[in-house]
């Protein structure tokens, strides 16, 4: 891992900031420069375990009978790649058993269509369910999805080899990374921060959260609560 730079201390990079807001308080502005150090922490800590991320060794060779079919007909493992080195696949938690798709899974799913475009120009990104290629199709339309490409689990192993089938055949979310590098596709990182690794009071998240809503309630001060969660619609 490439060593960092020698860092300024945060609490002297808080000194050069010149940011005052309409009709604060001494003490509002005490209490934010103190916040402002903690958040300059926590952007470095995030980057520290970027590097570390970034730094695993290789991780398992992608061996499985792995098939798809996408808007595009059949597909295998390989074919998610397009013409990218590293892809991205998440299991939504949309199975045939489900009437409706995971109400979490389909909010984050809606601000990654917003960034699907940008995203694809350096990777590739693939969303996996276990439901017919129609269904999921027929539900893309109604979400008014047009960049997220979503591919049918055929035969389910992908799913369960990678952690998208849970006890009792549940659907369960799953964000993993692969790559393929001298033409061999190996699983780089997964999501594995669950129930058991959460703190108390507190819903498994993961860190960084790849849920956008999350991160912008946190700057609020409702935060994101303890009993609301998203929903597929809302009354008028």
């Amino acid at each position: 891992m490439t060593r960092n730079p020698t860092l300024v201390p945060a609490a002297e990079l808080v000194k050069h900031n010149t940011f005052t807001q309409p009709n604060e308080s001494t003490e509002y502005r005490h209490a934010r420069n103190e916040l402002l150090r903690e958040e300059i922490e926590l952007r470095r800590h995030i980057e520290r375990v970027a590097q570390l991320r970034r730094a695993l060794p290789p991780g398992g060779k992608v061996i499985g009978d792995y098939r798809f079919e996408g808007e595009n007909g059949s597909a295998d493992f390989a074919d998610l790649f397009g013409d990218k080195q590293t892809l991205v696949v998440y299991c939504y938690m949309y199975g045939a058993k489900r009437e409706r798709p995971c109400p979490m899974c389909t909010s984050m799913l809606s601000a990654w269509e917003g960034e699907a475009r940008d995203i694809q120009q350096r990777i590739a990104l693939a969303v996996v369910a276990r439901s017919p290629i129609e269904r999921l199709l027929a539900f893309k339309r109604e979400r008014g999805w047009h960049e997220l490409k979503l591919y049918s689990d055929l035969n389910g192993n992908f799913s369960r080899d990678y952690h998208g089938i849970g006890d009792n055949d549940a659907d369960e979310p799953a964000f993993n990374v692969f790559t393929r590098r001298d033409g061999v596709i190996r699983h780089f990182w997964s999501q594995e921060m669950g129930f058991e690794t959460a703190d108390p009071g507190q819903d498994p998240r993961g860190a960084p959260d790849p849920m956008p809503i999350w991160t912008v309630l946190d700057m609020t001060p409702e935060g994101r609560g303890t009993d609301w969660y998203p929903k597929l619609d809302y009354p008028d």
